[in-house]
């Protein structure tokens, strides 16, 4: 009962921005299957009520259909795409805020929490939604069409479906999240860190230290949270935003490499290529004829 009406729900307030009246709550709506877009993740909750969807992180790739929700823990270049299906493909997505989850688990404590593992989680997961998420996600879109009720119930509604998370299949992830100390926000940090200077050279070594953790861990941990290592992680924040540049500059490829951090064009190009599939001075003329990379936001 609650996926139907999910659909309904997703179907009526489906707007062309994906944005909606509450503040981190988008809806998305496809009504046919699109090539694969990439972009960053950010860190939310998303859930399909109708169609499917392929995410590809690294060289790993997560499907999710209706009734299974992702959970993105760190902020990851991602290339996705919603999957051919009969009808549109619906879906809903949610910001997850680190101090909403942090403020629950004060509140909680730890006796009334599963035991975290310690290690680092995998940046993305998929499970198959329980009806008490989907029941919450359902009451929280009902508000869209309750403005007098949303000051008052949609922080509450927010933080069922936060503990829902928390107590769910991926709750490690998102509650550690809300951890300073945990093991993925340490290596939130060292991404954080790339992806703000992408264009420099680093040794792993300093961001290892970053992270408060051995070289060996760092690595080890890295790659669990983001499937990648460093090097090839800062390849992909290079490669998006040089396509995001060569929308605004596609007469300038050798230009737009070197903004991004390559010195050899042959490299930027041979890698360009093999991340999108058409040289960027190919792409370049693509983009100029469309509307330019278009965002492959979550759900």
């Amino acid at each position: 009962m609650s996926l139907d009406e999910l659909r309904s729900l997703l179907e009526r307030h489906a707007r062309p921005g994906l944005t909606t009246a509450i503040d981190g709550v988008r809806v998305c709506k496809a009504d046919h299957a699109v090539p694969p877009v990439s972009s960053m993740s950010g860190t939310v909750l998303a859930v399909i009520a109708q169609g499917g969807k392929r995410l590809a992180l690294g060289d790993r790739v997560y499907e999710y259909g209706a009734g299974q929700y992702l959970v993105a823990s760190v902020d990851l270049p991602v290339t996705g795409h919603f999957v051919d299906t009969a009808g549109p493909s619906l879906g809903f997505g949610m910001t997850l805020e680190p101090a909403v989850i942090a403020e629950l688990l004060l509140r909680t404590g730890p006796g009334e929490q599963p035991r975290s593992t310690g290690a680092a989680p995998p940046g993305i997961a998929v499970s198959d939604a329980p009806d008490e998420l989907l029941d919450a996600v359902v009451r929280l879109l009902r508000l869209l069409d309750r403005p007098g009720d949303r000051k008052a119930l949609v922080p509450l509604v927010k933080r069922e479906i936060l503990w829902r998370l928390m107590t769910g299949e991926q709750g490690d992830a998102v509650r550690q999240l809300g951890l300073a100390d945990s093991s993925l926000s340490h290596i939130e940090r060292a991404v954080r860190w790339i992806r703000e200077n992408y264009t420099q050279p680093f040794r792993v070594e300093e961001l290892a230290r970053l992270s408060g953790m051995s070289v060996s861990a760092f690595h080890r941990n890295f790659q669990m949270v983001t499937t990648m290592s460093p090097i090839q992680f800062q390849k992909q924040m290079r490669l998006q935003a040089a396509r995001l540049l060569l929308a605004n500059s596609p007469n300038d490829v050798t230009g737009v490499g070197r903004h991004v951090g390559y010195d050899n064009p042959s490299q930027f190009s041979r890698e360009y290529r093999r991340q999108f599939g058409a040289p960027p001075s190919v792409d370049a003329v693509r983009l100029r004829g469309g509307a330019g990379p278009a965002a492959a936001a979550l759900p």
